[in-house]
Formats: structure tokens, sequence, C-alpha cells
């Protein structure tokens, strides 16, 4: 870079610079701005991303700007047009922002095969990665620059940024915690906040506790209209856009987002920050915290709203890990092969590749560098003809071999490729617009199919009345209905931590050990005294186990603490092998804390839950006996032939609907796995699964774990303080918000005077 600046070689593109979010491009294109005027140079900086326009696109491929700051899937894009090597011929560096972020998913992958082909074009390429700090940084460091990571310098800031956590302590800590009610309780005690500094960024979790923290606060102040605003993924490009400028010129006194404003955003306007609920991550909590006080020597100020009691703990722990600058890993994505076979394609697509010399570009990234040669060349002959079982089918021979050069020649294929570069998949989403045509955003499809024509939902801040479905369009009205609905979101509960769940432990132990020091375990001590009376808070030795009879059935609850996530395959795993020893069917729920087997028939705990049932002995047979991994299997594929091109999406404005891209994921799968079980993708699904869906490490560690505590069980005449929550979340997916908290109350009066 610096060679390019002395020697006045202004021309074509010199600098790549490449963020996971659009809202963080234009931070960074008014940052370049800023320092290209002060070096004097005459360089122009662009953004490349999904929302830039057909005209733009053309005007930089004709015209490349000097610094170029786009996202991985633009690259990608850009890779797969004819022409491409004289577009980037004069690149001297790449910069990855927000590494830390991408290295844990496939769009990291994406990168690493991004650079191995730079690499290869231009060996003097420099690779510079932006990170926050990670539990795993050495690994971080390695998948980014590949085999040649012990060439790599890190370099760490030495700077000191003080973050100061502050609970918002309810009035009055209930003893019987229950998910989803508290956030909204304490909302006049959020409006103090928002009115003693300049401006506020309120995170929620979820885009549905977004949309319900923004229509409240309006109705709770009426002065607050017109100076707040909200922002997440669902709302158009132009309100976001509308929002960010706003708050970057501080016109805006508040915003409730989600996370689409946590990543290296700098609004220095922004003096504090609200967290809504627990992030049930410390990475994600200092992420976010560091959107205020965002100026050298500024201190980050950061309050934390707990939903429930039992979040006040949460809050504990991630001042305590902060203070000990102890963070969780990314865990890295290895031998995705539909990521694999998409960026050939790409190769193909522009210009051809010669499998020999793009093999060895593969080898030097961190995901591929254990690739066999009969992974290769079963890789290669599926990009031909689909491999041993699609052979027969002119739809999967997407590949043309010329003298050695693997190309697509077919223009329709082609095509359909670069409408499908990407490695984000998620459900359908229709898009949100009034009746005479105005688009106010998109929302998933799952959600507005529950809708019926004439209900009312909440959307970009007020209720809207639903009139038909048409084109992947819901088309909406204003309505004054008050008892209009909250878009839900997939994904909508984020799993704790391995990291927050260690702490979390740890914190209930100083309550044991009368050191309760902090002011959200004081706060605590009344909920954690009533279960210890009425069951045990365990310590660190101790693993508890509840049992106890009401007019449900007989509930069995274990308490490792380990995440939602974990829970869910313990929970099956332990009803599974308990089945073995009595047939016997249980119905499963879990939280961050524990879960539950709810059953109709009377169990003799005392003889069948021993620390047998937590052996890792065939530990993953069991799990996929347990909760049919095939199934789930099945539903992952879909995500992976999506991602590798064995199904497509449809053109723009004409998606194939979901069940069509589901049904059509299913058949494929099937085909593989009755006629071609070695099938790369095929198995690539089931050790996704295994990695990041049943998190089959951290299972084996929590019961490892289990198995060198004591089992305490405990029998009880009445729900404990634990189990409460748990109890609640079943609740919840029977009755109407209204009967529910009628329900709460009542089971609650009960407890308390029991």
């Amino acid at each position: 870079m610096l060679d390019a600046i002395q020697t006045g070689d202004h021309n074509g593109l010199q600098l790549i610079w490449i963020t996971p979010i659009r809202a963080l491009a234009k931070e960074i294109c008014l940052a370049s701005e800023r320092a290209i005027k002060g070096l004097g140079l005459n360089w122009r900086v662009e953004v490349r991303s999904g929302d830039t326009t057909t005209t733009q696109r053309k005007k930089q491929w004709e015209n490349p700007p000097q610094i170029l700051i786009t996202t991985p899937e633009s690259i990608h894009v850009m890779l797969a047009t004819k022409g491409n090597h004289g577009f980037f011929k004069g690149l001297k560096a790449v910069v990855v922002d927000e590494w830390h972020e991408l290295v844990g998913s496939k769009r990291g992958v994406q990168t690493e095969l991004l650079l191995a082909r730079f690499k290869f074009l231009f060996p003097a390429l420099r690779v510079w990665g932006i990170s926050a700090t990670i539990g795993n940084m050495q690994e971080a460091i390695e998948v980014l620059h590949g085999c040649k990571y012990s060439e790599a310098v890190c370099i760490v800031a030495d700077i000191y940024k003080k973050i100061d956590v502050v609970s918002i302590i309810p009035a009055e800590v209930e003893k019987y915690p229950w998910a989803g009610h508290l956030g909204i309780r304490m909302l006049h005690q959020v409006l103090p906040i928002i009115h003693r500094y300049k401006s506020t960024l309120i995170f929620t979790n979820t885009r549905a506790q977004c949309e319900i923290w923004y229509q409240q606060l309006l109705e709770a102040d009426i002065e607050l209209a017109g100076q707040i605003a909200m922002h997440h993924g669902s709302i158009s490009k132009d309100l976001r856009e509308w929002v960010e400028d706003a708050l970057y010129d501080g016109r805006l006194k508040a915003v409730v987002c989600t996370s689409s404003l946590d990543l290296g955003v700098d609004f220095r306007p922004v003096e504090a920050i609200v967290q809504i609920g627990s992030p049930k991550g410390v990475a994600r909590f200092i992420q976010r915290a560091g959107r205020s006080g965002h100026q050298p020597g500024a201190d980050s100020h950061i309050y934390f709203v707990p939903t429930h009691s039992l979040e006040l703990i949460e809050a504990a722990a991630l001042r305590t890990s902060i203070e000990n600058q102890e963070l969780e890993e990314r865990i890295p994505y290895i031998r995705s092969f539909d990521v694999l076979i998409q960026y050939l394609m790409t190769l193909a697509v522009a210009e051809g590749f010669h499998p020999d010399q793009v093999y060895g570009e593969i080898k030097s990234t961190f995901c591929f560098r254990d690739i066999t040669d009969e992974d290769w060349y079963q890789t290669l002959d599926f990009l031909q003809y689909g491999g041993k079982s699609l052979a027969a089918y002119d739809e999967y021979q997407k590949i043309t071999i010329e003298d050695g050069l693997f190309k697509v020649t077919d223009r329709h294929i082609a095509q359909r490729h670069r409408l499908s570069i990407g490695t984000i998949v998620s459900d359908a989403m229709l898009n949100v617009a009034y009746t005479r045509g105005k688009r106010l955003g998109s929302i998933e499809e799952y959600f507005i199919s529950q809708l019926e024509p004439g209900d009312a939902f909440w959307f970009a801040g007020r209720p809207l009345e639903l009139v038909r479905v048409k084109d992947m369009t819901a088309q909406v009205k204003d309505t004054k209905k008050l008892n209009a609905r909250i878009p839900s979101y997939m994904g909508g509960r984020l799993p704790l931590s391995s990291q927050m769940s260690e702490v979390l432990r740890m914190k209930m132990n100083q309550f044991l050990e009368g050191r309760a020091e902090e002011l959200e375990l004081q706060a605590l001590i009344p909920l954690l005294e009533t279960q210890q009376q009425r069951s045990l808070v365990p310590s660190l030795h101790e693993f508890l186990v509840e049992y106890f009879h009401s007019d449900e059935g007989f509930h069995l609850m274990f308490y490792p603490f380990e995440g939602r996530n974990v829970h869910e395959g313990l929970a099956a795993l332990i009803a599974k092998r308990l089945s073995r020893h009595k047939p016997i069917t249980f119905s499963l729920a879990m939280n961050d804390y524990g879960f539950e087997l709810l059953s109709d028939r009377k169990i003799d705990v005392e003889k069948l839950v021993t620390t047998d049932l937590f052996q890792t002995k065939n530990l993953m047979d069991d799990i996929q006996a347990s909760i049919n991994a095939v199934e789930m299997a099945r539903r992952k594929f879909r995500d992976i032939a999506m991602i590798s091109g064995l199904i497509f999406q449809g053109f723009p404005g004409k998606q194939k609907r979901e069940r069509h891209l589901q049904s059509s994921a299913q058949l494929l799968f099937n085909v593989f796995h009755e006629y071609e079980s070695d099938n790369l993708l095929y198995l690539q699904t089931y050790e996704e699964v295994r990695t990041f869906q049943l998190e089959e490490a951290r299972m084996r560690r929590a019961l490892e774990r289990i198995l060198s505590q004591t089992m305490v069980i405990k029998i009880l005449e009445r729900p404990s303080p634990f189990s409460f929550p748990l109890l609640v979340d079943r609740l919840r997916e029977k009755l109407t918000s209204e009967r529910l908290e009628d329900r709460i109350k009542r089971m609650t009066m009960e407890l308390e005077k029991s």
C-alpha cells in the first residue's frame, strides 16, 4: 500500500475492505474518506453490497474505486463475473473487519477461499484482520491466514476500555420467576436513563421484543415522539439508513434495536446502552457495550434490564467475566463442502479453473487443509454430473471440460448460480407493503402464514391489518385494532454460552459460601433462600435433581446450568435411557438452567435416576436414537443443498415457497441416504448437526462434569423457584398471554401461601 502511495499509482482497485454487515460499511466509507483527505490522495471510496443499485455496480466495474468496502457475498459475485481479473489486477491489500464474527460461520469459509484465490493471483498481497478479543485468538489468526499463519503478526491495542455495568434491580424480585414479562414492567426504570443521556441504544434480543419496546416507550412517554426510532433487519433499507444518519448526527434520543447495530458501528453521540434481557454471551455483551463512549479514553456505560429474576445472576456473571477478560471461543467450520462446491462453481461461471492449480489453493486454507485426494475427486465428480446418485439427471450436469479447464457454458446455469451466491440461509421472507405499493420491510413467511385476512399485527412501530398475500408480498393497511399480534421470528432464543454457564454456577456457589456481595446476588437472596428451603441451591460439587407431582403429572427436573441447546439434547438422551429401564413416555421442556421430563406415570426416582444415565459411553448412538438425528439432518440438509446449488430458490420476485424447497431437499437427502451414504454433503449434514446443533463436544463435557459431582435428589411437595420457569414455558404454548398471566398469578399465590 505504501509503495502504491509513494509512486502515485492511483489507478484501479488498491484495497478491499470486507465487513460482515452493511450498516458498518457506510461508517467505514466516511472514515476512509477522512483519512484519504488527510493524506492528500485523490482516491475514491465506494461501497458494494446487496443494497448497491445495478447502475452503481456497472459504474464500479467500468471504473473501479481505489478502495472498495464490501461483504463476502458481494466479492464472490464479482469473482463470478467474466473479466474479473482486470478489475482486481491492481489489488495491494485486503482488510477483513470484525473477523471474530466471521470466523465461526460459513461466511468465514467464503472469506478463506477468497483470500486463497487473491494470494495466488497476487503473491505480494497484504492481508489484515481486525477483531475484537475472542477466547481462541490464535486459532482465529490461523483460520484467517491459512497455511501461512506462522508468518502472521498479532498487534494488540494497549488501550484499556472501562465498561461500567449497572443492573437495573426491580422494585420487587419475585421468588418464583418466569421468563418474558419483567422487562416491560421495568420500563419506567428505563425512561430516566434515556432522559439522562444525550443518546441511548436499547438492545433487544429479538425483533419482536424490539417492536414491543418501541411501542411501549412511546405510550409511556408521549414526549419521546419524533425522538426515538427502531432499527432491525426486517425494516426497509431506506428507513434503516435514515435511523443510522439521524443517530450519527445526534438527532435521536434513543433507538430500540437488535444485533443489526451491535457490530463496530461508531455513533459518537451515543452515551449509554440499555440491554433488555440477557445476551447469553460475554462477547456479545461487550460488543454492545462498546457502542457507547466510542471515543479514546471514554468509558462505556451499559445498563442490564432482566426479563426475569434469575437473569440477575447472569448480570453478575457478565461483570465477572468482563473483569477477568474471559471470552467465548468461536468454533470455525471445517470441511464445508457445500461452500467449496459453490466457490468452484463461481470460478467455473467466470473464466473457468484448472483443478490441479485450484487444489493447492484449497488445501492452503484452514477449512480444507485436511481434504484428501478422494474428497477432491468426489467434489469434481459432483460438479460434473451430480455424483453417483444423480448422474442420470441432466439438471445436475453443470460443468463442461475443455482441455482440462472446468467451466460453465450454459448461460441459464450461470445466471442461476450468480443469484444463489451466499451462505446465509433463512426461512422465506415476505415483503410487507401497503396495498398502494409503499414497501415497509420484510417478515418471515411462517408468521404471516398463521394470520387470516383481517388479522392485525405490529410492524415498523405501527399496527397493520393483513389484506392479502400476493406474489411473496403481505399487503397491509393501517388499522386501529388493539388486539394486534407481535411478529415472532425464528431463532428468537439465544443459547447460554459455555463461558456464561460456568461463571453462573460459580455465582450460585458464592451465595452458599456467604459471599453474595454483588447487588444482583443480594437482590436474589430471598429467591435463593426459598430455593434452599424447599429444595437445594447446588454447590459446584453437587448436581440437583427434583421430583414432584402436580395435576399435570409427575415432574422430573434436572439442573446442569449448561444452556438451552445442551439441555435439549440432554433431555432427549436421559428420557431415552430412562425408558429402557421402564417403558414410559415423557414430555420435554428446557431452559438455560435445566430441563424437565414430565410423565403421567409415577417413577421410582431413587432406583432409576443414577449416574449411569449420564455415562458418555455410546453417547452419539444414544443421541441419534433419542432425538431422531435423521430428521434433524433432513432439515439441516435443506441449507446445505441450497448453498451447494442442489436446489434453486427461484428468481427475484418469484422465489419458491419454503415447503417446496424443503420437499426437494428431503427427496435428495433420501436418495443419498439410500444410494450414496458416502456422499460428502450427506456426511457433512450429520457432522454439522453434531457439532453446531447438538453441541456434541459441550454435551460430552457437561456429562463428564455431572459424573464427577454428587447427585442430590430432592422429593418435593410443590414446585421450587428453579422449576417454576420450566412449568411456565410449557404453559405458554397452551394459553393466550392474558390467560397465562392470570394462571401464573394464581400459581404464585398458592406457592407463596404454602
